[in-house]
């Protein structure tokens, strides 16, 4: 059953004129995850033959939450309105092979895929990123790193100004105010971090990027003993202008269920 909401109401207006885009409006959260029982899954599926890690099952429970749960994390603000986004499409960020820099892949209407689904695309996709045959918003990162300084620096503001700012899609280089997708999900534990603090872009209109960080084992208290458990720590950086921490509250109280029942991604 979905949620009713007014993404356009009084705080929500008030505060796209109180904050500039996310210089001043970002809150940030983390939570800890138990994570034991969900690497035996996703162990065992691998033995079946699904090419997926962790990484995999996090980025369709949080689909699932903007759908199910928070709905207000799939806005973005377009002239002062807080605008509800027509489906739920995630940019996964991917090592590139030389391992100094970042892709991306976009993943659309993340909510309705299955684990296998997913993997295929990731698969897919990744592979292309790394290749160099990048497509959408990393097409547009590749023409603005062709531009000397300062002509990079005055396309980038005027981008900002046409087509965050008030709206105005561009067909060439083919960017719009929802160029990015609704949400950034980044697995920094695989290159060593812990805890990260996500930065939302000030050229997307993104009101969240998640990240996932590395899995460690730790004490943890299970039915008042003290044992050993796999823990990794989420963390999500969100636009104050179309949302509260209560959503980010939100978003990590359905994760901290979801976790237990992965049987339903498949």
């Amino acid at each position: 059953m979905e949620r009713h909401f007014d993404p356009n109401n009084a705080w929500r207006k008030v505060a796209t004129a109180i904050y500039r885009k996310p210089e001043d409006s970002k809150i940030f959260g983390t939570v800890e995850l138990d994570v034991t029982d969900l690497e035996i899954f996703v162990k065992r599926k691998r033995q079946e033959g699904l090419k997926i890690t962790l990484m995999h099952p996090f980025i369709l429970f949080v689909a699932r939450a903007l759908k199910n749960e928070v709905p207000q994390l799939n806005c973005y603000v377009r002239r002062g309105r807080i605008i509800a986004r027509e489906q739920i499409d995630a940019m996964v960020s991917v090592l590139q092979r030389d391992g100094e820099q970042l892709g991306s892949v976009m993943v659309p209407n993340a909510d309705t895929l299955t684990l296998a689904g997913l993997a295929d695309i990731l698969a897919r996709d990744v592979q292309q990123t790394r290749k160099g045959a990048e497509k959408g918003a990393s097409n547009q990162k590749m023409l603005l790193a062709t531009l000397p300084w300062p002509f990079r620096g005055w396309l980038v503001r005027l981008l900002r100004i046409f087509v965050i700012d008030w709206g105005i899609y561009l067909p060439f280089p083919g960017f719009s105010s929802d160029s990015f997708g609704s949400f950034v999900f980044s697995n920094v534990g695989s290159i060593g971090i812990d805890i990260a603090y996500p930065a939302l872009m000030p050229v997307s209109n993104l009101t969240m990027v998640v990240t996932m960080g590395s899995v460690q084992t730790k004490p943890a208290v299970v039915d008042g003993q003290i044992v050993p458990r796999r823990l990794l720590v989420m963390s999500a950086a969100l636009d104050h202008r179309v949302v509260d921490a209560s959503h980010g509250g939100r978003l990590f109280r359905y994760l901290k269920k979801a976790i237990k029942n992965p049987e339903s991604l498949l």
